[in-house]
């Protein structure tokens, strides 16, 4: 869907080690804004109620990140991104709708820049209706947008299998594991990415598996990334190389 050969640098949390505990996908942010990470770890059975490590606040099993295995801790607001089509435009940003029916609030910043397709824009080419790729800092359903990129070239990067599935009040997600995942991959193994490489693997799973939010993008000790996606059922975790291809997702 997307192209994902961009070189701006997107300004975002520092790369910082994070660690990832069992449990549910309700969302654990911190509250500090301090760029240096602090881990929050989420502890709860599958689809309830998510416990949060002091100075954080926990989120309940909601739309975005419920249903699946796994946990969510969160290390505070990371680079991520998202895209759909802009519902509403405000003087300070705008409003998205995913594919899966997510609605994403957008702030702009003094440093947003914005293309239109491949061209350099300015923020009035934000437009209700038009398709929109937003890059930036992800805290759970708000992104402040470093890029924003109206009418994203399409792109012809291959799946390595399944659909994204839509958040359903109530319903668990799928369980399914499609394509490679990493041989050495643990859940709360590796570090947080920032910059053009959060950047390139948010565009690159978001191309596969659009209709979610990526909150953060880890980088492997095998050089390639895991890509966390909420606001969906299913994929969680989506898995990109060092090329930026997406080689397999899990829930």
């Amino acid at each position: 869907m997307f192209s994902s050969k961009r070189s701006r640098v997107i300004t975002a949390t520092a790369a910082a080690a994070i660690v990832i505990g069992g449990g549910s996908y309700g969302i654990v942010a911190a509250t500090s804004s301090s760029s240096a990470a602090t881990t929050a770890a989420s502890s709860s059975p599958a689809g309830g109620s998510a416990s949060a490590a002091p100075g954080a606040k926990a989120a309940g099993a909601g739309g975005f990140g419920a249903g699946g295995s796994g946990s969510n801790a969160r290390s505070g607001p990371a680079a991520g991104g998202s895209t759909g089509t802009v519902s509403s435009v405000s003087t300070d940003g705008f409003t998205l709708t995913t594919s899966a029916g997510e609605k994403v609030t957008v702030k702009d910043a003094s440093t947003t820049t914005y293309e239109d397709g491949t061209s350099a824009a300015s923020a009035s080419a934000v437009t209700t209706g038009e398709p929109v790729l937003v890059l930036g800092t992800t805290d759970s359903a708000t992104i402040t947008a470093a890029q924003v990129i109206v009418q994203p070239p399409v792109s012809s990067a291959a799946s390595p299998g399944g659909q994204t599935i839509p958040y359903k009040q109530g319903e668990k997600g799928s369980t399914q594991t499609v394509g490679t995942i990493p041989a050495d991959y643990t859940q709360g193994s590796g570090t947080l990415a920032s910059g053009t490489t959060a950047d390139k693997a948010t565009e690159a799973a978001l191309a596969v598996y659009p209709g979610g939010v990526v909150d953060r993008v880890v980088e492997l000790s095998n050089g390639d990334f895991e890509v966390h996606n909420i606001g969906v059922n299913w994929p969680h975790h989506v898995f990109v190389n060092a090329d930026f291809q997406v080689i397999g997702a899990s829930d």
